[in-house]
């Protein structure tokens, strides 16, 4: 059965970054996305033949009309599966693509028996979210890919890049105010308007209305744009949110916990991470407003079904969250980004290593500030580009040049390997 891919996008144009640029000279696209201005309305169907994908028995849609989103558990990273029908056709949508040093979203996918991906949409260029696309893409029939424009110099985000130019998917940069229709579901985007260079702030924002069922995701994105998006003439109300950040503290702003009064909060974060992910404010500010609220570090992945009208949320690990079982930063389990089966050697492995060196692909924000010259900007700054072939490759780091790396390998602590 050939499946034509049916996106209606409205609003005004959108200028391509140099992102685009690169994506238009080097590959041809199947099909183009166009936002057309007209007086009366402004809308252009895109369709997309050539994209097969064939029904199996074994396809996790038993009901036709069911909505699945998978809070897929991927560590201290991020990636969202959905999965629904309209009429004949079915469709694939996944928001983020989890860590670039994992396989755990690659592997999911396979077990979820997906053939073709309709659109992959990745928030924002960091490692965490960007992680897995290159392997997605070589490994999936892939539709569309959205970016936001902003670029990153990590080897994780270029060659994500190479990948979708090689996979002849097509290329979109998203902006507030568009709206598409991919069968039965509606994605509105909510955020950047415009975009500067801010990865995490500039995250592309995503209203998901499934039926009357709404879902919202603001990848990395602030409180200051969380406000941002308060103030636009969205209507920004979800009936499940996916806490920003991983649960940070950066995010989450009481306002816009309010205006948006999900009755469902989920947070995707690894178990015991460096990071304190979640924050124990935002757990309380969530849990004070009466929300439920789950997360992958105590519940593993997390799936909701609706039919539009009423929905439901398995998980596959039972969990209490609470502000006493999380925040913790425990030098002892520094590689949660490990997959899960391997952990505890994983760990072991890095525990004994770390005597020796930091490790700057794998050790936490807090263990790389015990490199000279890296505070706490510096030391987000050494993750989120992350991975590195050598400790020269630091001067990718704003305000590292020469002089401090021969500091750093003065100093002799910092390594790319055990």
């Amino acid at each position: 059965m050939i499946l034509t891919v049916l996106l209606v996008a409205c609003g005004q144009g959108v200028e391509q970054g140099a992102i685009s640029d690169n994506l238009r000279n080097e590959a041809e696209p199947q099909s183009e996305i166009t936002a057309e201005n007209d007086e009366v309305d402004s809308t252009a169907v895109v369709e997309n033949p050539g994209t097969a994908k064939t029904i199996k028995e074994t396809n996790n849609h038993t009901d036709p009309n069911e909505l699945k989103v998978h809070y897929i558990d991927a560590g201290q990273a991020n990636a969202t599966l959905f999965q629904y029908s309209g009429q004949e056709d079915s469709y694939t949508i996944l928001y983020d693509t989890g860590d670039w040093n994992r396989n755990d979203v690659v592997n999911y996918l396979a077990a979820q028996d997906i053939s073709t991906i309709d659109l992959i949409i990745v928030s924002h260029s960091d490692a965490d979210h960007i992680g897995q696309l290159a392997d997605i893409v070589t490994t999936y029939d892939t539709g569309e890919v959205w970016l936001s424009g902003n670029e990153s110099s990590s080897e994780t985000f270029q060659n994500a890049l190479e990948a979708v130019i090689a996979s002849g998917a097509d290329y979109h940069e998203p902006r507030a105010g568009e709206l598409f229709d991919i069968g039965p579901m509606q994605l509105e985007i909510i955020y950047p308007i415009t975009i500067s260079g801010k990865t995490n702030e500039e995250s592309i924002s995503i209203l998901f209305t499934y039926g009357n069922t709404k879902f919202l995701f603001t990848g990395d994105a602030g409180k200051s744009e969380e406000l941002d998006m308060i103030h636009s003439s969205i209507n920004i109300h979800a009936d499940i949110l996916q806490l920003g950040h991983h649960g940070s503290n950066t995010s989450t702003d009481p306002a816009f916990l309010q205006a948006v009064s999900p009755s469902v909060a989920i947070y995707s974060a690894g178990r015991d991470n460096s990071y304190g992910h979640p924050s124990p404010e935002v757990i309380s500010s969530v849990q004070n407003a009466g929300i439920d609220l789950y997360g992958t570090a105590v519940n593993g992945t997390i799936i909701v079904t609706t039919d539009g009208e009423e929905y439901s949320i398995a998980t596959n690990k039972d969990g209490t969250v609470s502000p006493a079982s999380t925040g913790s930063a425990n030098a002892s389990n520094e590689n949660n980004d490990a997959n899960e089966e391997n952990e505890e050697a994983t760990t072991s492995d890095e525990n004994a290593s770390s005597a020796s060196c930091i490790n700057i692909n794998q050790a936490s924000i807090d263990k790389v500030q015990g490199i000279i010259h890296i505070g706490p900007e510096r030391a987000q700054d050494l993750i989120d580009l992350r991975p590195y072939g050598s400790v020269d490759e630091l001067t990718r780091i704003k305000g590292i040049g020469p002089a401090r790396i021969a500091d750093i390998k003065n100093e002799g602590i910092a390594c790319v390997g055990g």
